[in-house]
């Protein structure tokens, strides 16, 4: 199996990368700045990529060169801490671009690039749910989590149906 995974440089996505490639997947570990444990785990390593930037499609693709995925996990996030006193309207949109738009955007640009019963998974979190918000604040995170929870559900009828 062939998988791609977003902010594959620390945490999340670091760990996943390196459990795929444990049970001997191909990994393309896709990140703005690989990691030292990112390199030691020797998975392809595609740097420079920024999803919230339009150039971002293009470098996946060409890093691709013309091979199907048969898994797109969409891990990459950005959280900045805001309380109501400091929420910056500028960091909100920069978490739901990063969070809840370029997983969508992406997966429609690398469309053609999934194999037939290709899997797209989408990393959020508990913070998305507006039942289980019990301390309020976070509210770009929070937003855009429950924005990419919305998108997810979209994809999976939108992608079954295809």
């Amino acid at each position: 199996m062939r998988a791609l995974v977003t902010g594959c440089n620390r945490g999340i996505g670091l760990e996943l990368a390196k459990q795929l490639k444990a049970r001997g997947d191909e990994v393309l570990a896709v990140c703005r700045q690989s990691s030292e444990a990112l390199d030691a785990l020797s998975v392809e390593v595609v740097s420079g990529v920024d999803v919230s930037k339009r150039d971002a499609v293009e470098k996946i693709a060409a890093a691709l060169n013309g091979r199907t995925l048969d898994a797109l996990v969409h891990n990459a996030g950005v959280m900045r801490p805001d309380g109501l006193s400091g929420v910056a309207a500028d960091d909100v949109r920069f978490q739901l671009e990063v969070n809840a738009i370029a997983p969508v955007m992406l997966t429609q640009a690398l469309l053609p690039h999934l194999a037939e019963g290709a899997k797209v998974g989408i990393v959020t979190s508990r913070m998305g749910s507006i039942a289980d918000n019990g301390s309020g604040g976070m509210y770009g995170y929070r937003m855009s989590k429950a924005a990419v929870i919305a998108a997810g559900v979209s994809l999976a009828r939108v992608l079954q149906s295809n």
